[in-house]
């Protein structure tokens, strides 16, 4: 076993680990924590396929900005896990079913003929002087354009879902309706009242 093929065992390990912690543990903010060292040993998983640019994309955009949110949102609520935990058990069946069928679809790849190695011999390692950023970019804006854009149009409907979805009227909360500010005249506004002047 040569030392890079240790190294990818041990941080496969990690990564599985962390993220059987991330569904099982109690507390938001532990899972939080234990998201952030799978994306981290995910990210060094990548750099062992020498893919630099995904790697510290991972550690920049989901560890740098998306977990902390995550946690700010979880630190500021305070969300209450109990009545969450209270329905898990009817939704057990439903999950052990996917993962059944997710188990067989993993072992199917893995023992079938056509998936081995073999078939597929390992792409020649680029040189030094070689960009993996410029060519990621050349296959998303060149080969798979068309395929990039409709991902970032669905993206942009599911903000635009998300933001309608939560988007709620609280009685509670005062709000401004600009084509009514607009509409509104100076009489609106301000009145004039005339009085006589006293003397003291």
């Amino acid at each position: 076993m040569t030392f890079e093929l240790f190294i990818f065992y041990l941080f496969a390990a990690i990564m599985v680990f962390a993220a059987m912690r991330v569904i099982t543990v109690t507390n938001p903010v532990f899972a939080a924590m234990f998201l952030v060292l799978t994306f981290f040993t995910a990210a060094g998983i990548w750099m062992l396929l020498e893919a630099e640019f995904l790697a510290i994309t991972l550690v920049l955009v989901y560890v740098g900005a998306v977990m902390v949110l995550f946690l700010f949102v979880v630190m500021m609520l305070d969300v209450n896990v109990v009545p969450l935990r209270e329905g898990f058990v009817q939704y057990l069946p439903m999950g052990i079913l996917v993962g059944v069928v997710m188990f067989i679809e993993i072992v199917f790849l893995i023992t079938q003929r056509y998936f081995r190695s073999e078939n597929f011999p390992a792409p020649a390692r680029a040189g030094a002087d070689t960009s993996n950023t410029e060519a990621l970019g050349r296959l998303l804006y060149g080969e798979y354009l068309f395929q990039f854009e409709i991902a970032a149009i669905i993206l942009l409907v599911a903000i635009v879902a998300a933001i309608a979805l939560t988007l709620r009227r609280r009685p509670d909360t005062k709000y401004q309706k600009p084509g009514q500010q607009i509409q509104v005249s100076k009489e609106d506004r301000l009145r004039i009242v005339s009085m006589e002047s006293s003397k003291r």
